[in-house]
């Protein structure tokens, strides 16, 4: 991703005030918020249709527990880059369900502000420059060091 050019950003959250002051904080520091869901099939159809560039993805939905299964298919056939938004990281899989990190609820300015550094970074960036209590990258390392969010 290009530090550049505003990101085009999916929002994949159930708590409607939560997603629309992610918006506003979003959309505020310069990207295009392209839509926000509410449910996995919600978001994993909005995807194909607009074509994100990245995806806040909360990890337990209006229809379950189902964000990872969202990340795995976002990441997966639409390369979307994913930032999950838990309270329990947790439910995060040992494969992060391809993931680049994880913004810890409830989630700061700060926090959110770092995990779009941290994604519009040059790649060779060292993951711990972005890392603090309310973001944690993930980039291979392993859970181990990610044990302070929780």
């Amino acid at each position: 991703m290009s530090s550049g050019n505003p990101l085009r950003i999916l929002i994949v959250e159930d708590e409607l005030l939560i997603a629309l002051e992610l918006e506003c904080l979003l959309q505020d520091a310069g990207h295009d918020v392209v839509g926000i869901a509410a449910c996995s099939a919600e978001a994993l159809a909005l995807s194909a249709k607009l074509a994100p560039d990245l995806a806040f993805v909360d990890i337990h939905l209006a229809d379950g527990p189902t964000g990872v299964d969202v990340s795995r298919h976002l990441a997966a056939e639409h390369d979307v880059t994913v930032l999950f938004m838990t309270a329990n990281a947790k439910r995060i899989p040992e494969d992060f369900a391809g993931a680049r990190g994880v913004i810890a609820k409830p989630y700061t300015e700060r926090g959110v502000k770092e995990a779009l550094a941290y994604v519009m970074a040059d790649p060779e960036r060292d993951a711990k420059e972005a890392q603090a209590m309310t973001f944690v990258p993930f980039g291979g390392r392993g859970r181990e060091d990610n044990s302070q969010v929780s």
